[in-house]
């Protein structure tokens, strides 16, 4: 099965999929003049703009549960991958993903909003409906929706679930061992697993208001915390910060590990962890209540500089200044090119991190990230269950069958106890093929989207021209735009431009 498996991942991750996800970004950045740029201060004032309704989340709660699905072991154990196989210029090529990807992040969570519906009293909204409504392709939504089931509801839980178990071992020790089905299990990974098990049903049986109001307290907090832990490392040593930024450029093109492992496996890990053209934050983007497709397209936009510039960031630094770090590159396991730490040392694990952290604050440093990774990793899962749920609901109304969400919530908790006592290689190859076929399906899909019809340029455009004329309350008129298959902002227009009418 293993082998099976590397064997499909080496097929979606093939140089195509890297240089597909860095054009995609390249692309939408130069079409919107740069916008990731340009936008940066309207960025930060439209996350405190909006409130909630009925209906819909606040741009912050949407910003959370986005951000709860990008900010997970990706930014912990998932930079510390990327080190350990690709070498520090492994970080500079996240970087890069993270740049050109938040112009991606804009164009699919405008989509996003764009072609939401309103369905059951709440929003909903993704690639599966922009794909339908905006190309017609009703097969490819379908495709997507069963590829984004598979993968949040199948694939990618495991892995959040196995790197929180490997943190709270490395923490407080494998505890009294016990026999299962799956081998020798330590009593501590298993206490935590039914705690994570026991709060994840609380949680997600109360529906996306309970997940916004969860993560848009969690989030915030430990993302803060755990940058002024990397801030205080840096400031320590300051003196040789210059040269690990030095350092990760330099081996960004003449890399220990070889150029082609250092973009790959940034890459990999920076779509990985920021999600930037995965399209798993259309989602989340959706469920927003805003004025304007355009401003949450721009909201999202800001959290993958939040995930990656600054989360990832900071755990590059910490690892790299405190040389808790191996390098293995493409060179046989158990060989290094760099080996500065116990050579038995997991790559794909938080284990540098950790090492990074204890290095300078001693076991409290370990334990802090084990608390991080917690949270972070069990946000992730609320986010990957809000887009299984999602595409469900949307199978249910595409094809008219009955698939019940109770379902997709027990799936997504036997998943979480699969890979909580679970190898890391194994589940982390898992994720990759869950992250390689939505990303293939959604680039490939907004790409298409861009030639046939332009929606996110026409959004992007109307709401510039708005601002420049000091608009205070946006509106969007789809019909006036062009723009075909928007159903829920037509009826918006007509009824706001009624209201006016009766006003005056």
């Amino acid at each position: 099965m293993q082998a099976f498996i590397d064997f499909l991942n080496g097929i979606i991750w093939s140089p195509a999929l890297i240089y597909l996800c860095l054009g995609a970004g390249l692309f939408y950045s130069i079409l919107t003049r740069f916008a990731q740029v340009r936008h940066f201060k309207e960025m930060w004032t439209l996350l405190f703009n909006g409130n909630p309704s009925d209906k819909g989340i606040s741009s912050f709660q949407a910003l959370a549960v986005s951000l709860s699905g990008r900010v997970g072991t990706g930014n912990i154990a998932g930079v510390a991958a990327a080190i350990g196989f690709g070498g520090p210029g492994a970080v500079f090529w996240m970087w890069v993903v993270a740049f050109l990807g938040a112009s991606t992040a804009y164009a699919e969570s405008t989509l996003g909003q764009i072609y939401k519906v309103s369905e059951n009293g709440q929003y909903r909204g993704g690639p599966a409906y922009y794909f339908e409504r905006c190309l017609g392709w009703k097969w490819l939504g379908v495709l997507f929706a069963l590829s984004s089931i598979i993968a949040c509801g199948i694939f990618l839980p495991g892995i959040q679930a196995n790197s929180v178990g490997n943190a709270v071992t490395q923490v407080f020790g494998e505890g009294t061992m016990v026999t299962s089905s799956f081998g020798e299990v330590g009593l501590t990974k298993l206490v935590a697993l039914a705690v994570i098990l026991v709060v994840l049903a609380f949680i997600i049986f109360g529906g996306i208001k309970r997940i916004a109001n969860f993560t848009q307290v969690i989030v915030p907090f430990m993302a803060f915390g755990y940058i002024i832990m990397a801030l205080i490392i840096v400031f320590l040593n300051l003196d040789k910060v210059p040269g690990i930024f030095g350092l990760i450029i330099s081996d960004a093109f003449t890399a220990q590990a070889g150029f082609g492992a250092a973009i790959g496996w940034g890459v990999k890990r920076g779509v990985y962890s920021n999600e930037a053209g995965q399209g798993t934050g259309p989602h989340a983007a959706a469920a927003a209540e805003v004025q304007h497709p355009a401003q949450q397209g721009l909201v999202q936009a800001f959290s993958v500089y939040i995930d990656t510039l600054f989360i990832c960031t900071a755990t590059a630094l910490m690892i790299l200044i405190t040389q808790q770090y191996n390098v293995q590159g493409s060179l046989a396991e158990g060989q290094f090119i760099v080996q500065n730490v116990d050579p038995s040392t997991i790559i794909a694990s938080p284990a540098f991190t950790q090492m990074a952290l204890a290095s300078v604050f001693g076991h409290t440093g370990s334990a802090f990230v084990g608390i991080a990774l917690f949270f972070f990793a069990f946000t992730t899962i609320l986010a990957y269950y809000y887009i299984a749920e999602t595409n469900v609901a949307y199978l249910r109304r595409a094809l008219k069958i009955n698939i019940p969400l109770t379902l997709v919530k027990l799936l997504i908790m036997f998943m979480v106890a699969y890979g909580t006592v679970n190898t890391a290689g194994y589940i982390w190859n898992l994720g990759d093929v869950g992250v390689g076929l939505m990303a293939w399906l959604n680039i490939v899909g907004i790409l298409l989207i861009f030639f046939m019809a332009k929606p996110t340029m026409k959004a992007l455009r109307d709401y510039e021209q708005q601002k420049a004329n000091g608009v205070k309350d946006y509106t969007f008129d789809p019909k006036s735009l062009g723009i075909k298959g928007a159903d829920f902002w037509e009826k918006r227009f007509e009824k706001q431009q009624a209201k006016n009418e009766a006003d005056k």
